[in-house]
Order: structure tokens, then C-alpha cells, then sequence
């Protein structure tokens, strides 16, 4: 059972999610509407992930400044207000450098929110506080989505909700009795040694960042062009994070009795071929945007839910990899750098798509991720032949991951994080 602190906690997180969910799709909705052009829309989605990432060096200075009720008071007041100034202040630059607060403060809501599910835990619950947890991310995210066609993307009204819910999870914080946890730990990214401890987690972490970006950031143009209505491009966009939700347990299960670098490589294979059809249907050269069109949208949002099983399983697989490699001390800080690591490919992944999608065709943004997603699948199929598979004795259990909406905090909230584990004597981590 959980007790009352952990559901005040979650209920908090849950709310800001929804309204967190509901401004990804809407953001990108409305900007086509005001005929910002595809470049603009990829440079709106790279803001986001810019001020997400700088937050997560930042926010631990101002947590140990001021404190974690005000510092989650001040950095939701300031993101609500930036939901309405996008409404209020219709303008390619102004909506860019909007982005970059939403990004800034939404990452540092997260951490603060995290730090303290995790000072809550122990190694008793950690595991069933986590999964709860990345239930709740699931859920809260789609349910925003879906509140897409709720009303016109137009008008004010899904400005206000996303507004509402971002101030209403303060309730639940405020009011919550649990002692504030300790200060903040400053994120440490080597990349380096994370580089010589497992390759084909930091790389697949970047690659897996720049195509799910840009999906997440460019997916409900693709939508739009095919011709789906709100409610369709609310389904196209949630498909895709419930059909990786669904792979993620099977998948990960394979790869605990594979060497997980094949299981990688497989999955990698097989989103770049369902991207390449979703390309190939949103008019590349020499082939008509009527072949997107002609699509039914339960087609589309089905095809959309095949490549989410594949796309948003790949960070979790990443990170159970590289935890391989690690020792058990090691694994929050290795956790938090794949993260952030995956936060950079998700600055530049929409930037890219949006430029291929401007020289091609709206089929562009598949192309691209098909693209990443082959070149990934080929470096790893590289290393499979340069090092061995890591020793049964060696591997640790699946977990699910979450590389949406989640900060390098809930890394300490894994339970992997506090396994018994003893590192070998004097031995090199093994390159993989």
C-alpha cells in the first residue's frame, strides 16, 4: 500500500503531466495553424529540449539556494505563465525563446519532484514507488494528449487547461507533509568514460534522442498532412508511447537471455523499416502526398503504434546495456548521464528532421529516423563483432526506463541503483 506522502507526491506529478502532455501535441498543432514554417516548428522543439537540459545542471543550485517547495513553487508559477504568454504572444522568436523557459522550469519540476519520491523511498518499496511512477508517466502524458480534441487548438482554451494543470499540481506538493528531502546532487556527465564503459549505450542514447524527438516534435505535422482530424492526431501521437509501453517488457525480457546488443540491433532494423514505409507514404520524391492522404487513419495510427514499439523501447534497452558495464554505485550517476546524453540528440533530432523534411517532403521526418535508426542499428552490429557478449555473472535485470519527461533524478529512484553488486578486482570495464 502506498501511504499518503508518496500519493501526494504522485498525485502532483500526474497533474503536471497531463498538462505537460497536452502542450507537447498542442504546441506543434498550433503552430501550423499560424503557418509557422516546418524549420520554425523543428527550432520550437529543440528550445524544449535546450532549457530542458541546461535545467538539469541548474535547477540542484537553486534547490540548495532556496529550497525544494520554493524553488517547485517558482518554477511552476513561471511555467504556467509562459503557457499563456505563448497564446498571448503569437511569434516565431517569442514562442523559441518561450520554449526554452517551458523546457528549463518543466525539467526542473521533475527533478524536485523525483528527489523527493526517491528521499521517500527504501530499498523496500523503491521498486514499486518506481514502476508506479513510470505507470503514472504513461498514463498522465497520454491522457493530456488526449485532451487535444477537446477543444479548438485555435482558440484559448487548451492554453488555459495546460495553465490550470501546471498550477494545480502545486496543490498536492504544497500541501504535502513529507520532510523536504536533501539538496540536490549536481548532475556529472563524463562522457568519456561513460564512452569506454559501453559505446552502444552512449551513442544509442543520442541516436535514440534524435529520432524520438523529432517524432515527438514533428509527428503532428506528419499527422496534419495525412489529413487527421484533432482527435486523430491525438491517437497518431499517443499510439506510438502505448505500443512502446507494451513492447517494453517483452523486449527487455528477450534481451535478458540474448546479448542485448543483438536484441538492439533487431529492434533498431525493424523501426527503420517501418519508418521507411511511413516516409515512403508521406510523399518523398516521386512519390505523391495522395498515397498518405488515401491512408485510412486507422492505418496510420496503427502503423504509428508499430514503430513506438520499436522506437520507445530502444533508451530502455540503452540503459540496461551500459548497467551491465557498471558497477552498482556507478548506475545513478551512468543513468543520469545516458539521460542527458539523450537530451542532446533530442535538440538536435528536430532541427535535423525539420530541415529533410523542408528539402523532401512531409515523409521527411520518417526518413530521418529510419536514417538514425539504421546507423545505429550498423554501429552496433560493429561493436557485436569488436567484443564479446558481457558473462551471465556480469548482466543485470531489465527495468523499464523512461527517457520522456523524466530528469537524471529518477535514476536514484531505480531500484537497480541499490542492488548488492561487487565489481570484479582490478579488472578494465569491457568496451561493448
Amino acid at each position: 500500500m502506498i501511504s499518503f506522502p508518496f500519493l501526494s507526491l504522485l498525485l502532483g506529478a500526474a497533474i503536471l503531466l497531463i498538462g505537460n502532455g497536452l502542450q507537447g501535441v498542442l504546441i506543434p498543432v498550433r503552430a501550423s495553424l499560424e503557418n509557422f514554417s516546418t524549420g520554425t516548428i523543428g527550432l520550437i522543439a529543440t528550445a524544449y529540449s535546450v532549457g530542458f537540459v541546461f535545467s538539469c545542471y541548474l535547477t540542484p543550485h537553486i534547490v540548495k539556494r532556496v529550497g525544494h517547495i520554493r524553488t517547485f513553487a517558482v518554477l511552476a508559477a513561471i511555467a504556467a505563465s509562459v503557457v499563456l504568454c505563448l497564446v498571448l504572444l503569437v511569434a516565431p522568436l517569442l514562442w523559441i525563446g518561450l520554449r526554452v523557459v517551458s523546457g528549463f522550469c518543466l525539467a526542473g519540476l521533475f527533478m524536485v519532484v523525483e528527489s523527493w519520491l526517491n528521499e521517500q523511498s527504501t530499498n523496500i518499496n523503491r521498486g514499486r514507488i518506481f514502476s508506479v511512477y513510470m505507470i503514472i508517466n504513461l498514463s498522465a502524458v497520454t491522457a493530456g494528449q488526449m485532451l487535444l480534441p477537446t477543444a479548438d487548438p485555435g482558440n484559448f482554451t487548451l492554453f488555459a487547461v495546460t495553465c490550470i494543470a501546471i498550477t494545480l499540481a502545486l496543490v498536492p506538493i504544497g500541501l504535502s507533509k513529507s520532510a523536504a528531502p536533501a539538496p540536490l546532487k549536481q548532475v556529472r556527465l563524463r562522457v568519456g568514460y561513460l564512452y569506454s564503459v559501453s559505446p552502444v549505450g552512449v551513442l544509442g542514447s543520442f541516436f535514440v534522442g534524435a529520432a524520438n524527438g523529432a517524432y515527438l516534435g514533428l509527428g503532428p505535422l506528419y499527422a496534419q498532412a495525412a489529413g487527421l482530424s484533432i482527435t486523430g492526431i491525438a491517437l497518431f501521437m499517443s499510439a506510438a508511447m502505448l505500443g512502446g509501453a507494451i513492447a517494453q517488457f517483452p523486449l527487455g525480457k528477450l534481451s535478458d537471455h540474448l546479448d542485448r546488443r543483438w536484441v538492439i540491433t533487431a529492434v533498431c532494423m525493424a523501426a527503420s523499416v517501418v519508418g521507411t514505409a511511413l516516409a515512403a507514404a508521406g510523399g518523398l520524391p516521386e512519390m505523391p502526398l495522395e498515397m498518405l492522404q488515401n491512408l485510412t487513419p486507422a492505418v496510420l495510427i496503427g502503423v504509428a503504434g508499430i514503430f513506438g514499439c520499436f522506437t520507445f523501447t530502444l533508451y530502455s534497452l540503452c540503459v540496461a546495456h551500459t548497467n551491465d558495464h557498471v558497477n552498482a554505485e556507478e548506475f545513478v550517476e551512468a543513468s543520469g548521464g545516458l539521460l542527458l546524453t539523450y537530451g542532446v540528440g533530442a535538440s538536435i533530432g528536430p532541427l535535423l528532421a525539420a530541415w529533410v523534411m523542408q528539402t523532401l517532403a512531409v515523409g521527411g521526418l520518417f526518413a530521418f529516423t529510419a536514417v538514425v535508426h539504421l546507423l545505429f542499428g550498423f554501429f552496433t552490429l560493429y561493436r557485436i563483432a569488436r567484443r564479446a557478449r558481457v558473462s551471465e555473472e556480469e548482466r543485470a535485470p531489465f527495468v523499464q526506463s523512461s527517457s520522456n519527461r523524466t530528469t537524471p533524478a529518477i535514476a536514484a529512484l531505480d531500484p537497480r541503483a541499490f542492488e548488492d553488486a561487487s565489481p570484479p578486482p582490478e579488472q578494465e570495464p569491457a568496451k561493448a
